[in-house]
Formats: structure tokens, sequence, C-alpha cells
């Protein structure tokens, strides 16, 4: 990783650095992360699998909170399966599929942060929650992970009936991730809206600190993109390597969905989209573009933005900015409910307090 791509100390010079300020409880578990991520990645775009998976920590499906678990397989030969979040609320439920982050390449729906966060939205919004596996790079490259997304989706519209909680109400179905994970949100979407699904009504997307790029560096890059933050330049541009096409860039159409190689969906039905942007994340510029093409693009979409908080802040429950997202979602959600066609106001449980 340290030989890896790196902003020059020119370009260094003439962007003043911001750095945010964390409390403590924050900055220590970002410090070791980012320092274990630069010890696992290899400068030629490899990565040490074995040490990842040793310090990715996994966490079984169990009832937890009154929410239960459990893992469903598709496809034990790439290891593609979800975890599904069923609350225990005698109510119709939206649901929510959601795709975890980690640069393509690392972690996965029973990796503690998401086992935790993704049991906090079916508590909390409420809602019934599938949490997606993939294959991960660089052992997997694209289109490996949206591949495995959309066969997710389809299998889920072809064995609703069997396979999720009979309250679950598919006429108010959301895609929703993280990172790299909103990206493929984004992209299985894309797919799905080509696609004639039987059961299932997608009618949002969440796309939380979406993980775009380009060849281009933009200034919150500059400003943000040295080594202090989870996510660097460095980090990224190993991410895309390791991701993307043998002989690509990064103006490929995974990453820079906005950019040269853009694929037009203005004449999609793309879902009513919210996305998430921190002050202090370097990928704020490419997310802000990717807010602002949706709504060329003629999709209905919605800013939302939290000045002080760096990529990834949603997974440190204690911080307030954490519980706050989960009332930003739950928000959206009821708006795009409705807007729904015969949609019932009594369908949604009571307000909850939301839980640590």
């Amino acid at each position: 990783m340290k030989e890896s791509i790196s902003l020059s100390q020119s370009d260094s010079q003439q962007h003043k650095i911001a750095r945010p300020s964390l409390p403590w409880t924050v900055r220590l578990p970002v410090s070791i992360v980012s320092t274990l991520i630069d010890n696992v990645c290899r400068p030629n775009g490899t990565s040490n699998r074995r040490l990842i998976n040793f310090l990715d920590y996994q966490t079984p499906p169990k009832p937890a909170n009154s929410v239960s678990s459990t893992d469903i397989s598709l496809d034990a030969t790439r290891d593609l399966w979800f975890r599904l979040y069923s609350p225990s609320i005698n109510q119709l439920l939206p649901v929510l599929i959601f795709f975890h982050g980690g640069g393509f390449s690392f972690l996965s729906p029973a990796s503690l942060p998401y086992a935790m966060l993704c049991r906090k939205f079916a508590f909390n919004l409420p809602a019934i929650v599938i949490s997606v596996n993939y294959r991960l790079a660089p052992e997997h490259r694209y289109p490996s992970q949206y591949q495995d997304g959309f066969d997710v989706l389809k299998f889920l519209d072809e064995n609703s009936a069997t396979v999720l909680p009979k309250n679950a109400d598919l006429s108010r179905c959301f895609f929703a991730g993280d990172s790299a994970g909103a990206n493929l949100a984004h992209h299985v979407a894309v797919g799905a809206c080509r696609t004639e699904l039987r059961t299932m009504k997608v009618i949002g997307l969440i796309s939380i600190q979406p993980f775009f790029g380009g060849e281009e560096r933009t200034e919150a890059e500059f400003q943000l993109g040295g080594p202090s933050l989870l996510v660097s330049v460095p980090r990224t541009d190993w991410c895309w390597k390791a991701f993307l096409p043998e002989g690509s860039n990064r103006d490929h159409g995974a990453a820079n969905v906005s950019g040269p190689n853009a694929e037009d969906i203005s004449g999609l039905d793309f879902p009513k989209t919210m996305v998430v942007v921190g002050g202090f994340d370097p990928l704020k510029d490419w997310q802000r573009r990717y807010y602002t093409w949706l709504r060329k693009s003629g999709i209905e979409a919605s800013l939302v933005e939290h000045p002080n908080m760096i990529h990834g802040f949603y997974v440190f429950p204690h911080l307030a900015e954490a519980s706050l997202l989960v009332l930003q979602i739950k928000d959206f959600i009821a708006k795009c409910t409705s807007k729904v066609p015969n949609s019932k106001p009594g369908t949604f449980a009571a307000p909850i307090q939301v839980s640590p």
C-alpha cells in the first residue's frame, strides 16, 4: 500500500489539509483499522486474505433486541448468501436489501460492524433487512459483485413467499448500501429497472457515502485524502485497482458513474434516492456529483449532509449523528411509502426510540 499512488508534495502544499474533531473512541479504532488495511493490501493489487479473515470478527445469526436473524444460502460454490433480520412486530414492514461496504475487498454481513448496523436498522426503522454477502476483490473482479447482488434480488423476487416473513410488504422494497455497497446498490438498481420483477416493487435507494471515483483528483481528495482518515487516496486507488477489469482506469462506468462512460438512466423508472454525504469524507465531491447527475437524469433525489462526519461514521453507535441517520432513513422510507398507491397509513409501527 505504501507504494500506491498518493498525492504529490506540491499538491499537498497547494491545498490546506483539513482534520475532523473526533472523540478518541472513534480516532483509535479508525487508526487501528487504517493501519491494518495498509498492511494487508499489497502494492501489486493482491491482498493477504488469510490475515484479513483472521482480523475480521464474525458474528453468528441469533435473536437479540427483539430481532431474529438467520443465514440463507443461494450458491455455496461462490459463497453467495444473505442474512435475514426480522423484528418481532406484527405489522406489514418494508423490505430493505442492504449491501455492505469495504472497498469491494473486505468484510461481510457477519462482520461485527454490519451485524450491529443491520440489526439496528431492523429494530428502529423498523424493516425486514436482507444483508447480502457477495464475492470479494481482488480474487473476484468486476462484475462479480454486481452479478451476486442481482442474483440475490432475483432469488428474493422468485421465492419471496417461502423465504421472507409473512409481514414483509413487497410493495415497499428498498435498496441500501454504504460505501462500496452503495455503489453496488446503484448498479443493482439499474439492473432491476431493466428487468421485470414479479413480486417486488423497489421504490427507494438509500445511498450512504457511496464509493465512486474517477481519474480526476477532486478538491476533497486533496484536502482529506491523507492517511489519518479511514478512507485515503492510496487506499481508494488500491481498491479500484483490485476491483476494476485489468487494463481499466477509474473512469470505468463502474467507478465514475456520472463520467465519460456513464450509463444513460434518464429513461428508467429509477427509484427515489437518498444520498448521504459526510463533510470529512474524501469521496464527498464524487457523491455530490452523483446526486447532481441523478437530478439531471430526471431522478427524484435528496441530499443529506453530515458536515462534521468522516467516512463510515454510522458504524460508531455512540456518535449522535449515527442515530440521527437512522431517523433520516426512517423519514425517507415514510415519504416514499406515502406515494405508493393503496398504501395504508397504519402499516408502520408506532415511533420507536432509536437504540444504541
